[in-house]
């Protein structure tokens, strides 16, 4: 694809006043723009897309006006030139449902569909709501008014300088903002409810929802954003630069939440928690979510890449903040654990497919800007990357670092050679040589430990899962080992040392390599784990993940998995059996057409739950940790898995008996499941008119988890027949839907059949939202024999123009064929021990 020109080499604005008059019903708006800036041509250089411009005067001169191919639009009249100018610029626009630009979100409240107006500029829609230069270099002041229907409330990035009515429209004006990216700029426009706070430096501290929501939803969230912003002042050693932060909770949301810079915009499941019906897990990621953002506050917005090509200096960093935050404010929740099971076997298992991007990305054109934001790699393996950096320097020098980058480049813009500079001044490690080869090359390593005669060697390579060139990179690994004659650094092809005892490379698992032990080794590390001598949870939990890696890359079989599991049968750690889960939940795609040997997984998966589920039960003890609370369902949804009978009669009672939002919240969804899973048809619909009902995004979501369970090819029609139907699915729900009724293998064909039938839909609705490479990632994570390798071949290579699908498609054919290699070269393996069961 061509690279654009950046228009900031062209005309650089300094101050936007941004006049716009919203009239929600008619689905319009009219704007007025006066940019000062300062051109270094004899034209202004401005994008505009969508837009239909009335008037362009340039210091009061009305100019001539030409386009170009990239929502470009060009002014000049005869006797300009370089220098400073004021632009003046008249237009109109719509308000669309695409959820980018300005749209608008629909919910119910007592009996009537109500609207809310919100934006959403990030990463360059900006452009679609006024003219600018929509790039994150280009720094300016916003001067925004806002003329909007009388009665509601109307928010912005900064408080309220004055409103004015004139009948039954009023003008609100905002106070100006710091000098801050296009797509940070934001505004809601509805009714809305609020809970506020301030933290102890003075920020205002506001939660807002509609009124659809419980009131009290809004309460563990101020109470979060207020302890993550007093966190930060203190960690960063730059208090909050605005007077205000404002987190609002919209109906529709394409993603989890955005940043703009004191208005935050969330989902409402990523932000509002029901006391009566929230569960742990989903106040721990509301927690996660509120403290990535406000992270951003700093890591983005006070400080901006320069291209979109440093995109992580952004995610990625967010995303370690976030942890680091939520461990220092709420430390009993172990929050590092959620990484090591989570973030991490995301990264390492998308890292492992040929085709995959770097976290540092080359970015030509802005249709590519979309096709970063990968949560596998920008955000969890670039958060991982960071973290394994700070492990490398100390975490005194680590933040050190991070003050000194924040008061050298405030209010400016950057790329990571600042950063690395500003870590390296407070240590003496080679802080740019070790992340730049990490975040500018794709994949991670493999490490092979053999050891003879009291000698070990240690070789690394690329590894990977599926189909794929041979890779000569050698990356500089930290090693994590206490084995004193090992280097810090394996930065070379091989290393040999001397052995030691109780070996072990990556303890605490902070690099992003994995071990492949020769087999004796592992024949040790096992027993250790089964005589409970690996203390360190996350520890056990690598060793387990790194091995069904390894089983994907074919470096060991498959089948070796399932004694490794039953050598964890003691284990009492909640990740670590979320782990456990997961392993279990990756080898049953050897079993989905063979009862036989399915039923031999589900005797293995009983066994290993069962000391587990007696102990915990279905009912919370009083006063019982947290942590038993997040293991119960872990422990019941293998019991379910297994056909334990008891099990499925106690989950069919609780449904029977208990209304839905009174269900545990953390068992809810696998009480759904097991009952739809076991039902007829008509459990399926009940439940579908209860998600069509329900106004908490986490009861809904749950819900979801439920109904694609079934079994029934009509429930399966009836579903897919509801997802256009935005009276059922919100569109920022749309792929989800798909992605659950995928990974069904009972609903897998039809689901894949309806995506090819109504790709049309799914371009007209999602063609240039973030969302959009989800379809093609989604049936490539899942399709499984060589009939549909070749039907998605097929489908999707015509659209391989397309750079905002391109690597997805590319990477979802070798993610596939690997699936299929796999089963053919370990299902015999696997059927065979799972027949001696």
């Amino acid at each position: 694809m061509t690279k654009v020109s950046h228009l900031i080499e062209q005309f650089l604005p300094h101050t936007y006043d941004l006049s716009l008059t919203l009239n929600r019903l008619a689905r319009t708006f009219e704007g007025t723009a006066t940019i000062h800036g300062t051109t270094s041509s004899s034209q202004v250089a401005l994008h505009a897309k969508e837009l239909t411009i009335s008037q362009i005067t340039i210091d009061g001169q009305k100019a001539e006006v030409t386009y170009g191919e990239n929502d470009e639009i060009y002014a000049t009249h005869e006797s300009l030139d370089a220098g400073s100018h004021i632009v003046t610029i008249k237009y109109t626009g719509q308000i669309t449902d695409a959820m980018h630009g300005l749209y608008p979100c629909y919910f119910e409240y007592e009996g009537e569909t109500r609207e809310l107006l919100a934006t959403q500029f990030e990463s360059h829609h900006a452009r679609e709501v006024f003219p600018c230069v929509d790039e994150p270099e280009a720094k300016a002041i916003f001067n925004l008014a806002l003329t909007t229907e009388t009665g509601v409330q109307v928010l912005g990035n900064m408080p309220v300088a004055h409103k004015k009515q004139n009948g039954n429209l009023t003008t609100t004006t905002f106070e100006a903002s710091p000098r801050m990216s296009t797509y940070l700029l934001a505004f809601v426009v509805g009714d809305l409810q609020r809970a506020t706070a301030h933290t102890k430096g003075g920020v205002e501290v506001n939660i807002y929802a509609t009124h659809a929501q419980p009131a009290d939803s809004l309460n563990f969230a101020l109470d979060i954003a207020v302890r993550s912003i007093e966190f930060y002042n203190d960690y960063f050693g730059i208090d909050y630069p605005l007077p205000k932060s404002d987190h609002v909770a919209l109906p529709d949301f394409s993603s989890g939440a955005m940043e703009n810079w004191g208005l935050i915009t969330y989902r409402e499941v990523a932000l509002l928690a029901d006391p009566a019906s929230s569960s742990i897990t989903s106040k721990r990621y509301i927690a996660t979510v509120i403290a990535h953002e406000l992270a951003h506050q700093w890591f983005g917005n006070l400080v901006t890449m320069k291209w979109w090509d440093d995109l992580w200096l952004n995610e990625s960093f967010a995303t370690v903040m976030e942890y680091i935050c939520v461990d220092a404010i709420e430390p009993d929740w172990n929050i590092w654990l959620d990484f090591a099971s989570g973030e991490v076997p995301y990264a390492l298992k998308r890292d492992a497919i040929e085709g995959v991007q770097s976290v540092k990305m080359d970015v030509n054109h802005p249709d590519e800007i979309s096709t970063l934001f990968d949560g596998a790699i920008v955000y969890a393996k670039g958060a991982r990357l960071l973290r394994m950096m700070q492990s490398f320097v100390g975490t005194d020098a680590f933040r050190a670092g991070l003050r000194q980058y924040f008061n050298d480049h405030a209010y400016s813009n950057t790329t990571g050679e600042d950063l690395w500079r500003a870590i390296e001044s407070h240590t003496d490690k080679p802080v740019a040589r070790l992340m730049n080869e990490w975040i500018s090359t794709p994949g991670f390593p493999v490490v092979h430990v053999t050891e003879k005669e009291d000698r070990l060697t240690l070789a690394q390579q690329r590894f990977y899962i599926g189909p794929h060139q041979h890779s000569e990179n050698v990356w500089p690994i930290p090693l994590g080992s206490q084995n004193i004659n090992l280097p810090e650094l394996l930065d070379t092809p091989t290393v040999e040392c001397d052995t030691s005892d109780d070996f072990m490379l990556n303890e605490s698992s902070n690099a992003h390599f994995i071990t492949h032990y020769d087999p004796r080794l592992m024949v040790e590390l096992t027993s250790r784990i089964s005589d409970r001598e690996i203390r360190n949870p996350i520890d056990r939990m690598r060793l387990l993940s790194e091995a069904a890696l390894l089983a994907r890359g074919d470096y060991i079989p498959s089948a070796d998995l399932l004694p490794l599991l039953e050598a964890y049968s003691h284990e009492t750690n909640e990740q670590v059996w979320g782990v456990m889960a997961s392993v279990l939940g990756e080898l049953k795609i050897f079993v989905d057409t063979d009862s036989e040997s399915e039923a031999g997984l589900k005797k293995i998966a009983g066994r290993i739950a069962r000391d587990q589920y007696e102990r915990l039960g279905w009912e919370a003890r009083t006063d019982e940790p947290e942590s038993d609370s997040l293991l119960r369902p872990t422990i019941i949804g293998l019991m379910l898995y297994s056909e334990d009978s008891t099990a499925l009669k106690e989950a069919s009672s609780r449904y029977e008996t208990t209304p839905l939002a009174s269900l545990n919240p953390e068992l809810r969804p696998l009480i759904l499941s097991s009952v739809v899973r076991h039902g007829n048809k008509e459990i399926v619909e009940s439940l579908l008119r209860e998600y069509k009902t329900a106004s908490s995004a986490e009861i809904r979501d749950d819900l979801l988890a439920g109904i694609t369970s079934t079994r029934h090819p009509a429930s399966h029609t009836l579903l897919l027949s509801s997802v256009k139907d935005t009276k059922t699915v919100r569109p920022q729900d749309a792929a989800r839907w798909i992605a659950y009724l995928l990974r069904s293998r009972e609903s897998r064909t039809a689901t894949w059949q309806w995506l090819q039938e109504n790709w049309p839909w799914i371009l007209e609705t999602f063609a240039g939202d973030k969302s959009f490479d989800n379809y093609p990632r989604f049936a490539g994570s899942t399709l499984s024999t060589s009939a549909q390798r070749d039907e998605f071949v097929a489908f999707f290579t015509p659209m391989l123009s397309d750079p905002s699908l391109r690597r997805t498609i590319q990477m979802g054919i070798s993610d596939i064929d690997g699936r299929i290699e796999l089963i053919a070269r370990d299902k015999p393996a696997v059927d065979a021990y799972l027949s001696e069961v």
